[in-house]
């Protein structure tokens, strides 16, 4: 496989390449993978194991390199030393990302299970109410998978019907459209990525962030799929999404069930598909409770507010969490 690596910090190249560009050639020995410079990116090619264990090597020290001006060959080796024993697999409590500064990590045992269901399953369904998470750890978790090279690509999506409103009543080109649907997704992955890194992956296809039915007729193999705001599929546009799954990917589907904005008597993709597909092995379904909410404390005390007056939306009731 290959895989592209920003250079955070170009005019710090030399400390990290090494005098003779010694430090990539002891990267490059210990894994047995390529490494060239192009621009302000290394690209690296080999096995998919072994340059994902190159890529966190290369990440550790440009970590370093925030707080320092030089690497010695001991940082060099010991980030070497500590990337070759590492497990692939990774625990909730290592998504390794990070969002301004500090690491991502599950804030209450309801994240922590979705996380841990995400890295151990093919298919996962997560549903809970509005600041739980659910878009932003999934695409923290798919952005760990590709950072460590055991992902090629991440495809954002959504349905492009809200509140009401379709696509052909609002005003502007397609892109314009389809911006304000697609906003949140964008905000997260600005959120662990700086901009120019994440407008380079979308120039590369290597992040695609999408209306859901742009999806129809493809197959995506080597990748990290996230359908957001799934209840407002019909069961239809879920059909069509799930059967893009393909060799070596990884699906997420998350929404919440008491924010249905379909028609009344048009049942929701999501609540449907978690009936049809209950019992099958290897989908995780996990169900996001008020005490995960991790917004402004007083979200939780809004959606409290909202639900014990009636206010939640059309309600659907979902099957409850199993694996």
């Amino acid at each position: 496989m290959q895989l592209n690596i920003a250079l955070e910090q170009p005019e710090k190249k030399l400390a990290l390449f090494g005098s003779a560009d010694r430090h990539l050639r002891m990267i490059r020995d210990t894994f047995g993978v390529q490494i060239i410079g192009h621009d302000e990116e290394l690209r690296l090619s080999g096995e998919r194991e072994q340059v994902g264990k190159a890529a966190a090597v290369l990440e550790q020290l440009q970590k370093a390199l925030r707080r320092q001006e030089w690497l010695t060959a001991e940082e060099v080796g010991s980030a070497i030393g500590k990337a070759a024993d590492e497990s692939r697999q990774h625990s909730a409590d290592e998504i390794d990302v990070y969002a301004r500064g500090r690491a991502i990590r599950p804030k209450t045992p309801g994240q922590r299970q979705y996380i841990e269901a995400i890295f151990h399953h093919d298919l996962t369904f997560c549903t809970g109410p509005a600041g739980t998470g659910k878009t932003y750890l999934a695409v923290a978790a798919a952005a760990c998978l590709l950072k460590h090279g055991q992902t090629k690509r991440i495809v954002l999506a959504r349905p492009a019907v809200e509140a009401g409103e379709r696509l052909g009543f609002l005003p502007g080109d397609l892109q314009a459209k389809v911006n304000p649907y697609l906003r949140p997704l964008f905000d997260a992955l600005h959120d662990m990525m700086d901009f120019e890194q994440v407008k380079r992956f979308m120039i590369n296809d290597v992040i695609e962030v999408i209306p859901l039915a742009f999806m129809r007729g493809r197959t995506l193999n080597e990748s990290v799929v996230i359908l957001d705001e799934a209840q407002n599929t019909t069961a239809s546009q879920m059909l069509m999404f799930l059967t893009r799954l393909g060799h070596d990917s990884k699906m997420i589907v998350t929404g919440d069930v008491t924010q249905v904005d379909l028609p009344p008597d048009v049942r929701s993709g999501l609540v449907d598909a978690m009936q049809r597909l209950a019992g099958i092995r290897g989908i995780a379904r996990v169900e996001l409770q008020r005490v995960d909410i991790v917004r402004h404390r007083l979200v939780q005390n809004i959606v409290n507010a909202y639900e014990q007056n009636g206010q939640g939306g059309h309600h659907e009731t979902a099957p409850k969490d199993e694996e």
